[in-house]
């Protein structure tokens, strides 16, 4: 079977990776390929207002406060979120243009033709 690679398909399958994008990628791909990063970020991206406290995060899992806070930084040091402390708390939001890039590997530019 042979798969048209035009400019339906995603990016991943259009043209192959140069080195830089590949590694630029990869640290994106293996900070969310931990289910409790991914979690984290998606509830980070999902929460009101944009913005979660280490506060809303903490409750959700069955892991140490240290621990979650080293998926928050693995997270933070990938650049796919940001934090701010405010007075005793920390407050974390999604970097839009990261995820994005890391979505955009995947999704075609458009729906492929049906027959």
């Amino acid at each position: 079977m042979t798969v048209a690679t035009g400019q339906c398909c995603a990016p991943i399958a259009r043209e192959p990776l140069s080195e830089t994008d590949a590694a630029e990628l990869a640290v994106l791909l293996k900070a969310v390929a931990d289910p409790v990063r991914l979690r984290l970020l998606s509830m980070i991206g999902s929460h009101s207002g944009g913005e979660a406290c280490v506060c809303d995060l903490t409750d959700a899992f069955n892991l140490t406060a240290p621990t979650i806070s080293h998926h928050l930084k693995v997270l933070r040091t990938a650049g796919l979120i940001d934090c701010e402390r405010r007075g005793t708390w920390v407050y974390y939001w999604i970097i839009p243009a990261a995820v994005a890039r890391l979505g955009a590997l995947f999704t075609p530019l458009a729906e492929p033709a049906t027959t």
